[in-house]
Order: C-alpha cells, then sequence, then structure tokens
C-alpha cells in the first residue's frame, strides 16, 4: 500500500496539532481518497489559517483525529508492507506520534529525495515543484478522479513521487529518504547565498553558535554544518 499523505496544523509550535487530513491510499492499483477536518482541542492561530485557509468555525464540530475514517485507513496498513509518501515526511510522522499515532510502515521523504536527485533546484516547496516540474499538467486527470480539492496537496506529492519514480526506483527513494543531503550554501542570515565550507574557515564561531542557538534548525542543515567543522577543524 501507498500511502500520499498531507496534514494541516494549527500551527507550527510543539503544542500545535492536526486540524486536517488529507491521503490518497494506491493499492494493487485501486485507489482510495480520504479528505477530513479534524477538531484536536486546540485552537488554529491566524497564521496558521492564512497559509491553510481552515478556520476554527470549520472544525467547530468536527471529530477528533482517532474518530475519523483516516485514523482507521492507516491503523488497518499501519504495518511493513506499506509506505507513507509524504513531503517532509519527518513532520507528518512526528504530528501523528503527538496524536498517538505511532507508524510501523515504511517512509519515503519527497522532499530529501528531490533535494538528492535534483540539487539544482532553487527552493524544493511542494508548491514551486508544482510549476518548477511542471507537475500541474497532470493535475486536471488526477483532480477529476478524486472528489475533494483539498486533497490538492495529497496529488502533488502523488505527481512528485510518480515524477522521481522516472529517476529512481521506489527502493532507492526509501533509501535516499533516510540519508542526510549535504547543504552546500545558507539560505537565510547574514551569510545567505555564502558556501558553509567557507564560513567553516573563516567564521566557525558563527557555524557553532547557529548550532547551539537555533533550536529549530533543519536536520540536513545541521548535519552539513557539523560536517564542514569537523573537515576543517585545522584550519
Amino acid at each position: 500500500m501507498l500511502i500520499f499523505l498531507d496534514l494541516e496544523t494549527t500551527g507550527l509550535e510543539s503544542s500545535d496539532k492536526i486540524c486536517s487530513i488529507g491521503l490518497i491510499g494506491v493499492d494493487n492499483g485501486e485507489p482510495t481518497s480520504i479528505y477530513e477536518l479534524v477538531n484536536e482541542g486546540k485552537k488554529i492561530s491566524s497564521k496558521a489559517s492564512s497559509i491553510n485557509h481552515i478556520t476554527n468555525e470549520m472544525i467547530k464540530d468536527k471529530p477528533s483525529l482517532k474518530e475519523t475514517k483516516a485514523w482507521r485507513f492507516l491503523y488497518e496498513y499501519n504495518n511493513e508492507n506499506s509506505t507513507i509518501i509524504a513531503h517532509n515526511s519527518s513532520f507528518d510522522i512526528n504530528m501523528l506520534m503527538a496524536s498517538g499515532f505511532i507508524w510501523h510502515g515504511r517512509v519515503i521523504d519527497t522532499l530529501r529525495v528531490t533535494k538528492h536527485l535534483i540539487p539544482e533546484c532553487e527552493y524544493f516547496s511542494l508548491q514551486f515543484l508544482r510549476y518548477e516540474l511542471k507537475l500541474y499538467k497532470n493535475e486536471k486527470k488526477e483532480s477529476e478522479f478524486f472528489a475533494h480539492n483539498a486533497l490538492s496537496d495529497a496529488i502533488h506529492v502523488k505527481l512528485l513521487y510518480e515524477y522521481l519514480l522516472e529517476i529512481k526506483p521506489h527502493e532507492e527513494m526509501l533509501e535516499l529518504s533516510s540519508k542526510h543531503v549535504i547543504v552546500e550554501k545558507f539560505d537565510f542570515g547574514k551569510y545567505s547565498g555564502r558556501y558553509i565550507e567557507e564560513i567553516s574557515m573563516c567564521d566557525r564561531g558563527y557555524l557553532e553558535w547557529i548550532l547551539a542557538n537555533v533550536a529549530d534548525l533543519n536536520e540536513d542543515l545541521k548535519y552539513s554544518v557539523n560536517r564542514y567543522l569537523n573537515i576543517n577543524s585545522n584550519f
């Protein structure tokens, strides 16, 4: 079973909860689609609403995640023969875990796989890749098949996976999903656009400060900073 998953949340703080879940399950070519709004007892922030377009009024009378069809579907296929495919999958898996669901199957992260296979992309957000890789050309066919417009991000994940499948097979994508991506340049801060290796030689203190003080540092960026610091430890 392949499960293309997209979650929306009440915000990005550690205390925030899932407020919608969209998934497309494909088993032996037979698809199943589910989209549900959920109420986990956490108010949606205005900032989150501006991004996901879900309001507190919309989830007011909705069930908790454990009471949904989506939860039952995930529970049924929660085994080593199933693969969750998501863009930035660690976020989705962690949010499910925070709601009491522990995934025992396999995981493909289309964000990390894209960074490995198409590093020349300027950005890696799902919406950017939708246009950069021209995924939108196949949207109409997918959207006509699946009933809910709110499934659009799950559809985009599916289209991206199928694009990447032309480059590497499923099993290799599984391996790449657990392999760190080497980040070469900063995309924020005073050294934005500069090579991290260069900074490791001229301003190690800045890199050490980032590691010690930026709590939500991306896993791959943290790995890369440490790697460059170790490589150039004698400079």
